[in-house]
């Protein structure tokens, strides 16, 4: 009966439900305190400096593209004043915590759930466990911590270089004087949507480390197995990242 409940169930299912657990066990062993120094300063890098290159090339071309557009159609309203608030409200609202979180998919969970699936199929999992080691703590918890620190970093370098390319851009292409620019960033933009951009990628990281170890300690077969199980895990991710922004736009902007 139960080998044919498992049947019933898609293993995409099992393994977002397992993802969950292992999330879980890691959140409650950082809450104790049960945290590897060396192992999180080596993932703080991986997911903090390691990346800041490609977040920057990407928000140095978002901010000057999405600018580029809206100047294009305010600029026949006679709106360009506008042009800074916009860019400001669609950057912190939306654009910089989900390409931040599209980024750091690609870039990082990849590398989680590929490290953690050779080590599954290579029977190096179970070697820790043999050790008395628990693989949660020693593997996850640094991963899930440095992407929680890191994703609200990345975030906000996201939205600080986007909004300097798109003032840049602003001066250069269209002779809107950096003062207006700031004036219509400072009027648009309310207190609280700095903050409610640092917690959807929070969120997002959270979400991140935590399916991308999922997926990597629930691979199962040979070396082929673990490109399928990483394709698998950044597919997850997209998805659950998308519709989970959609349900803390509701619930922060609604």
């Amino acid at each position: 009966m139960t080998s044919q409940l498992r049947l019933a169930v898609p293993r995409w299912l099992r393994r977002l439900g397992a993802s969950a657990l292992i999330g879980g066990q890691a959140v409650s062993a950082i809450a104790r305190g049960q945290i590897g120094v060396n192992d999180l300063m080596q993932e703080l890098m991986e997911a903090g400096p390691g990346s800041f290159l490609i977040v920057l090339i990407t928000a140095l071309a978002a901010g000057t593209v999405f600018n580029i557009q809206v100047v294009a159609e305010l600029s026949k309203q006679g709106a360009n004043a506008a042009v800074g608030g916009l860019l400001a409200l669609g950057l912190s609202r939306e654009i910089a915590p989900l390409l931040t979180a599209t980024l750091l998919t690609g870039k990082v969970a990849t590398a989680y759930a590929a490290q953690l699936g050779t080590m599954k199929v290579t029977e190096q999992i179970d070697a820790i466990t043999m050790l008395r080691t628990d693989p949660v703590q020693y593997l996850v918890v640094p991963r899930v911590l440095a992407m929680v620190i890191m994703a609200p970093v990345q975030c906000l370098l996201f939205f600080w270089v986007g909004i300097w390319s798109g003032q840049l851009s602003s001066t250069w292409l269209y002779n809107i004087p950096p003062s207006v620019f700031w004036n219509s960033v400072r009027t648009w933009m309310e207190p609280d949507d700095l903050p409610a951009m640092l917690l959807k990628a929070l969120v997002f990281g959270l979400q991140i480390a935590v399916i991308a170890c999922g997926w990597g300690l629930t691979t199962r077969g040979g070396p082929k197995e673990v490109g399928t199980s990483t394709t698998g895990a950044v597919v997850m991710i997209l998805v659950t990242v998308a519709l989970m922004d959609a349900l803390l736009t509701k619930l922060l902007f609604g």
